[in-house]
């Protein structure tokens, strides 16, 4: 078997249409040169070509001190050494990327199947991220993915949604696109993690879930979910958010 590597430079493409074109324009040459018959003629979107660095440093005071930013460390290595932890830990990154990746119109089936086969790159699938302390004690948190966007092409400049994304986030460049992206998956590890070493995950996710509780109730402004929420009024103690509580309690809010 033979395998022919063609590196594209695609600009501000995501390039699965151009290198495939290539691909297919190419194989009657590889053909002639070998005289042998092609068979696969498509991109890999395991674009170890194009990587992606985001680093950060949290502030020990602001994260919530020394304890906290050590118990962060200590997920993160739970996270290093555990394939069990590895794949949360790395569908929370994931969270922040693709939502990302979906409002700006890219292919979020390929980046998160590059993004766990570069986890697995040692031969055991690892976390994404890495966390340390520089020598003030400060966190320090760096994510580095391939990452193949764009800003041109594909439905990028033709769903209204992905135009109007693009245009907020005003990224110039695919380069720029793919920082940002990034950068949201380093910050949401970093919220997610920082809630596992303090109070705890659910604590957020429950008031989410009171949140969409609140509305199922029938709370139609965001005056009338506030109240509920904040009162605990959609929470049956002992046993998490109830609908069946939440509407009573919604009526009496009304009166």
């Amino acid at each position: 078997m033979l395998i022919v590597e063609l590196l594209i430079d695609v600009g501000d493409a995501m390039g699965a249409n151009v290198t495939n074109t290539m691909c297919e324009g190419i194989a009657p040459l590889i053909e002639k040169l070998t005289g042998g018959k092609t068979l696969l003629r498509i991109l890999s979107n395991y674009s170890t070509r194009r990587m992606v660095k985001a680093t950060a440093i949290f502030d020990k005071e602001s994260v919530g001190g020394e304890e906290v930013v050590d118990n962060m460390i200590h997920a993160y290595q739970f996270a290093k050494h555990d394939v069990y932890r590895a794949v949360t830990h790395n569908k929370g990154i994931m969270n922040g990327i693709i939502a990302v990746a979906n409002a700006t119109g890219q292919d979020s089936r390929a980046i998160e199947a590059a993004a766990n086969a570069y986890a697995s790159r040692s031969g055991q699938y690892r976390s994404l991220s890495e966390w340390t302390k520089d020598l003030d004690g400060n966190l320090v948190g760096t994510l580095e993915i391939p990452l193949s966007v764009g800003i041109v092409g594909g439905i990028i400049n033709v769903h209204p949604v992905a135009k109007i994304c693009t245009k907020i986030l005003d990224a110039e460049s695919a380069k720029e696109m793919a920082c940002i992206i990034t950068a949201t998956g380093l910050a949401q590890n970093f919220s997610a993690m920082r809630a596992l070493a303090t109070d705890g995950i659910q604590k957020g996710h429950m008031r989410l879930h009171a949140r969409n509780l609140a509305s199922a109730a029938g709370a139609s402004t965001e005056e009338k979910i506030r109240k509920l929420v904040q009162g605990n009024t959609v929470f049956v103690i002992g046993s998490g958010p109830s609908l069946s509580y939440a509407i009573p309690k919604l009526k009496n809010l009304k009166k």
